[in-house]
């Protein structure tokens, strides 16, 4: 079985910074590409950021120059560091990750944590 395993949400004032961990755990091969999401409530998940394998990254416009994701691969971990944070960053945030499996690594499933909230007061 795979896990995702999130973990650095709270409470933060506008302006302050937060960092979000996710580790993957369980029967893994390797870890394809591996992003965060999130939902507001009442409004539809949206991607907020991901990394390659190999480390290239793409983030959603709203973010760009605040957040900074990336990746651990010995330790099958991502990282979301969040700086200057506004109130409307509030949302539930998930981690996704294409996880290969063994034994021949063939074989990929994608794989959701099960959320962190994020509160940004202002």
């Amino acid at each position: 079985q795979v896990q995702l395993v999130e973990s650095g949400g709270g409470l933060v004032q506008a302006g302050g910074s937060l960092r979000l961990s996710c580790a993957a755990s369980g029967s893994i091969f390797s870890i394809n590409a591996m992003g965060w999401y999130r939902q507001a409530p009442g409004k539809q998940r949206e991607l907020v950021a991901a990394i390659s394998s190999g480390g290239s990254t793409t983030y959603a416009d709203s973010v760009k120059g605040r957040f900074t994701l990336s990746r651990d691969n010995a330790k099958n971990t991502v990282y979301l560091q969040m700086n200057s944070l506004k109130p409307e960053d509030t949302a539930v945030y998930y981690c996704n990750g294409g996880v290969v499996i063994p034994p021949t690594g063939d074989m990929s499933l994608e794989v959701w944590g099960q959320g962190t909230l994020v509160t940004v007061s202002s």
